[in-house]
């Protein structure tokens, strides 16, 4: 009998370097993927061999997660792609004709493919070159695309006539040296003033947060001081937070904004709810089609680590804290809490059973507060002036402002900062300024793709998180008025065709679910629906929405319902 050793044969030297800047951390298998592809221009199968063999990894798990996110899919070198997008309000300003006309253009050096929501509503249709967000792009501009045309510029700097600016910039308003000021932050926005901060006990700060009302802006309005609260009294460390921003809902992009315009308000709320929680380390999960907020975040927390705001004993206290970024790949999946966590493990994104949630089981197992940039760009803000103030703003059930995202048949499509509690006319006539000439308003896709069809009678329905009762969603915050034009079957079937691509498949309801419901809203855009199409259509929103694993399938159930109960008339 001879005693057999196993011997790895040494990986493929540049990806061996590249495991070993990586600590030879399988979480980081994403990271390594991206930059091989970008060194290499894609990822062929010898190249996934080798970096399974130098981070010690199953060959057919890190080609299954090459294989999984959109970003590392592709059959072309990224530097030689142009994505373009065909979510919903990018198909309302043509991308459907784009990525029609462009495949069958002469020059054969590029490859032309659709892709779901890039976060870029409002300079629809929109698109990726090189990873570089453009838009609008037409036939007329594509040739510059190629050429470094780098799209126009939303500029959200200064506010819209009646908005009420806590998060963005509002260079008009006065300081905060008027009014009620909570003893944490006495200073108004001087620096992070962390003396301020750890002079209070953590349970006082994580009581200010409660007692603030401040709900979850991802979408869910789950009470942000209720979930630190969970996670403050697990035992077990370390602990972790992480924000969320991987933002890949349609309609939204008021995350993408923050991170242009504030991302200290992001690192300071994270640092802040560290600190109430007592975690040590916190992520920032943000998606891969956001590589210029992703630097600007980066630079930002370069900057804070300077200043001794974030890293080892900040302000000279035992407590410490320090922020990593986090790219993912493309998946819309990843927004869903436990999947981000998996992918943010070096998996594929695919949720988890819950229970265990992540307050007591999250990052690497541990507890993990998770939390949307949003809703940690409001913390500073809210010590900064009180609960008290905070109260004041809003609704009672929803305190505070809320960054919306008015799109489609409107005047000024784009992005505002209002309190919770207005109502579609409003958001219309107030923010968007009013129908576009020859429009009569036939209905609205409310709180985005995972959100309801509100006809003309819900107009006037304040809108908060429990609106969606009544039939206005507010979701994540996204708004796409649509006129007489548009028909609400065909924007339906965008939607669940969004669905049907974004489906991680690990579910069969959710897999095979969208992908059925697409197609019965395929032939009934024919004008070839019957009326047991439109049965199926109902019983198959009725099972996505009660068995699905996770909040993707129900979510595609909410438009497939809205739809049928407001306009069953438009399936004839």
């Amino acid at each position: 009998m001879h005693i057999q050793t196993l011997a790895y044969r040494p990986a493929d030297g540049p990806v061996d370097e590249a495991a070993e800047r990586y600590g030879r951390d399988p979480a980081a298998v994403v990271e390594i993927l991206r930059e091989l592809q970008q060194e290499r221009g894609r990822l062929t199968g010898a190249l996934i061999q080798e970096v399974a063999r130098a981070l010690r990894l199953p060959a057919a798990r890190v080609h299954g997660i090459a294989t999984f996110y959109s970003m590392l899919a592709g059959e072309a070198p990224p530097t030689r792609t142009i994505r373009i997008c065909d979510g919903p309000a990018c198909i309302l300003r043509g991308a459907g004709p784009l990525l029609g006309k462009l495949p069958t253009r002469p020059d054969q050096n590029w490859t032309i493919t659709r892709t779901s929501c890039l976060g870029l509503c409002d300079l629809a249709p929109a698109a990726l070159v090189r990873d570089e967000q453009v838009g609008p792009v037409t036939l007329d501009r594509i040739d510059s695309s190629i050429g470094r045309w780098c799209g126009e510029v939303s500029d959200y700097r200064q506010p819209r006539p009646g908005e009420t600016r806590v998060l963005l910039p509002d260079p008009g308003a006065a300081g905060f040296e008027d009014g009620a000021r909570s003893a944490l932050v006495p200073q108004a926005r001087a620096g992070w003033a962390w003396q301020n901060v750890l002079a209070h006990t953590p349970e006082a700060v994580l009581a200010e947060v409660e007692a603030s009302g401040l709900r979850g802006r991802g979408g869910a309005g789950f009470p942000a001081g209720r979930k630190w609260r969970l996670v403050a009294q697990e035992l077990r460390t370390p602990k972790y937070v992480v924000a969320n921003a991987d933002e890949s809902e349609p309609l939204s992009f008021k995350d993408r904004v923050l991170l242009d315009l504030r991302p200290d308000l992001v690192l300071q709320g994270m640092a802040i709810a560290a600190y109430a929680v007592g975690a040590a380390a916190g992520y920032v999960y943000i998606r891969g089609e956001y590589a210029a907020q992703a630097e600007r975040l980066g630079a930002a927390i370069d900057q804070a680590r300077r200043d001794g705001n974030l890293g080892r004993r900040i302000a000279g206290t035992e407590f410490s804290f320090d922020v990593h970024v986090h790219r993912g790949a493309g998946a819309y999946i990843c927004g869903e809490e436990t999947a981000l966590l998996e992918s943010l493990e070096g998996r594929r994104g695919e949720p988890r059973l819950r229970p265990p949630f992540p307050t007591s089981s999250g990052y690497r197992g541990q507890p993990t507060a998770i939390c949307n940039v949003e809703t940690f760009a409001a913390v500073p803000q809210i010590l900064a002036r009180g609960a008290a103030w905070y109260r004041s703003i809003g609704d009672v059930q929803t305190p505070g402002t809320k960054l919306y995202t008015v799109l489609g048949d409107v005047v000024r499509p784009g992005l505002f900062e209002a309190p919770y509690g207005i109502t579609l006319r409003q958001i219309i006539e107030d923010f968007g300024g009013g129908l576009r000439p020859g429009s009569t308003f036939r209905f609205a896709l409310t709180g985005g793709a995972a959100g309801a069809l509100a006809p003309p009678s819900l107009l006037d329905v304040p809108i908060d998180y429990e609106s969606a009762a009544e039939g206005v969603c507010l979701g994540s915050g996204g708004f796409l008025i649509c006129d007489q034009s548009v028909s609400p079957v065909k924007i339906l079937r965008e939607l669940l065709h969004f669905f049907e691509m974004e489906s991680c498949g690990k579910c069969t309801p959710c897999r095979i679910g969208t992908r059925e419901a697409c197609r019965i809203l395929d032939r009934f855009v024919a004008g070839a629906g019957t009326a047991q199409d439109l049965e199926r259509l109902a019983g198959l929103a009725r099972l996505l929405q009660t068995t699905s694993l996770c909040g993707l399938g129900a979510s595609a159930a909410k438009p497939i319902q809205s739809a049928l109960t407001h306009f069953r008339e438009c399936f004839a």
